[in-house]
């Protein structure tokens, strides 16, 4: 289905999407990033903490070792400042992961339990690995578009545009 160097390449787009958001983030008033815009999280800001909390949360049932995230989650982080550090200490723990995954591990399983669904849940790590990669993708296009209505220069999403060191 899909082989280590997909995560690694989806690992360094993640960590480059994420830096361009902070470039932007870092330079806007904070309640222009806490308005509520009419997203399914509310605020830009709402939402890239929601993306963090579910990162972080994947990430804890990738590897046990590994934290998982506390309160609620569209509010890990007060400001654009604190979700930047964050993000970046997460990104990092993406990149680290992503580069020690092998091709055994994502044809394998992997079960967890679903607050959701409010059950233990089996799914092919496979899977499991693009859905996490594709739940950043889809949040992030969402702040995109609230950028973008906040008249803000929204950065470049193409992943045939990511500079080629990541």
């Amino acid at each position: 289905m899909i082989t280590p160097g997909y995560a690694k390449e989806m690992a360094s787009y993640n960590a480059w999407q994420n830096s361009q958001l902070s470039d932007v983030t870092q330079v806007m008033h904070e309640e222009s990033l806490t308005q509520d815009r009419g997203a399914f999280f509310g605020s830009i800001l709402g939402t890239l903490n929601h993306l963090l909390w579910c990162d972080q949360l994947w990430l804890s049932r990738f590897d046990p070792a590994l934290p998982k995230p506390r309160g609620a989650d569209t509010e890990m982080c007060a400001t654009a400042a604190a979700w930047t550090a964050a993000r970046q200490d997460c990104d990092t723990a993406i990149l680290t992961w992503a580069r020690g995954l092998g091709q055994a591990q994502l044809d394998a399983e992997i079960s967890w339990y679903s607050g959701i669904l409010q059950s233990d849940v089996t799914t092919a790590m496979a899977q499991t690995v693009m859905h996490f990669f594709n739940h950043q993708t889809h949040h992030r296009g969402q702040v995109h578009a609230m950028l973008t209505s906040a008249g803000q220069d929204a950065p470049v999403t193409d992943l045939i545009f990511m500079p080629k060191d990541g």
